[in-house]
């Protein structure tokens, strides 16, 4: 069914993605983007790959008389909901202004919902609330702990939905759980770019390989892992965008409150994404070996069973996509002219 999809967060890393998926699947898609860590030129590279683009508001989704304008001039049949601060480390350091944003911000995003009577939102979170889990690999029944302000979010934000469809079943909700999301489109168009120093491995490995890095610094060899070094599921960023397609699809057939894993169900270690990097990419990333960064864990990855069932999801890009993306990608930001 054709819907018109408010993504808040559209032109950051994984809402522009989405936002392809949206339109190839043949939906109409407004953006609400603040730019806060993202550029509004991503809405014209969207419209380069789909061959139309989506609508583009400037704006918070903390501002009412925004939200309000946005749901009366436009007919928003569901929300994808993006938007919020999230870098871990800086909500240790700034954890109101994480608060204020994600959690009020949200609040705000589905009062304005409910007036309008849109009553349909796949939110974006994260394999953050699973805390240190005991075992892997992790199950969305797991038990939910955070380490950092920018997780606890994530959970408030999560027991919100819970609580709000306990007192109103009419709401069509879905909490993604991803892993780690990684790569870019296969165009170049579109893709990672952080502002500063990066949050995430992958861009670190390809400003690396770009000579942009003097080396990577890999925090800790002495995990209980394959080779010492830290164990994620990688999963593809269109692979991603992809479920939450499925997601909303699902969504449409049915009122409930749906919680998923999205990932690929395998680990892999630092090591072993910096040689596939190389492999792929024929490059070299120097590295050097530093401490153990606190409230980081071994291993972590997903059991994505559930999404299969429930969503007919399932990951298909490799390890070697992931890489050669990533590498595209990086070298069309270096080719660019500013």
């Amino acid at each position: 069914m054709k819907t018109t999809i408010l993504v808040t967060g559209g032109t950051g890393f994984i809402g522009s993605h989405t936002c392809v998926a949206l339109l190839e699947a043949g939906h109409d898609v407004v953006v609400l983007d603040n730019l806060c860590n993202s550029d509004a030129t991503v809405i014209k590279r969207i419209g380069q790959i789909c061959n139309r683009e989506p609508g583009f508001i400037e704006g918070d989704i903390r501002d009412s008389a925004l939200l309000k304008n946005i749901f009366d001039e436009h007919n928003v049949n569901a929300v994808m909901h993006f938007a919020g601060l999230k870098a871990v480390g800086d909500s240790v350091q700034l954890p109101l202004a994480y608060y204020e944003n994600n959690v009020s911000g949200t609040l705000n995003l589905l009062m304005t919902m409910r007036a309008a009577a849109v009553k349909t939102m796949v939110f974006s979170s994260s394999a953050t609330v699973y805390g240190n889990p005991a075992s892997v690999p992790i199950t969305e029944d797991f038990p939910r702990s955070t380490t950092s302000p920018y997780g606890a979010t994530k959970l408030v934000i999560e027991d919100i939905l819970a609580d709000l469809y306990q007192a109103e079943p009419d709401w069509r909700l879905a909490r993604l759980r991803y892993f780690n999301p990684v790569g870019a489109h296969e165009s170049g168009l579109i893709g990672e770019n952080p502002r500063g120093v990066p949050n995430n491995l992958m861009p670190f490995i390809a400003q690396t390989a770009a000579g942009l890095r003097e080396e990577l610094t890999i925090f800790g060899d002495n995990y209980d892992t394959i080779d010492g070094t830290g164990v994620r599921d990688y999963l593809h960023v269109v692979d991603l965008a992809n479920g939450h397609v499925a997601a909303l699809d699902y969504l449409q057939q049915r009122q409930e409150l749906l919680t998923v894993n999205l990932g690929t169900g395998q680990g892999i270690s630092v090591l072993e994404m910096i040689s596939a990097f190389e492999k792929t990419n024929h490059c070299n990333v120097p590295y050097r070996i530093s401490d153990r960064r606190t409230g980081d864990i071994a291993k972590c990855w997903a059991d994505t069973r559930l999404a299969c069932q429930l969503l007919g999801w399932q990951s298909s890009r490799t390890l070697e996509n992931m890489c050669a993306d990533s590498w595209r990608w990086q070298n069309s930001l270096r080719n660019s002219t500013p």
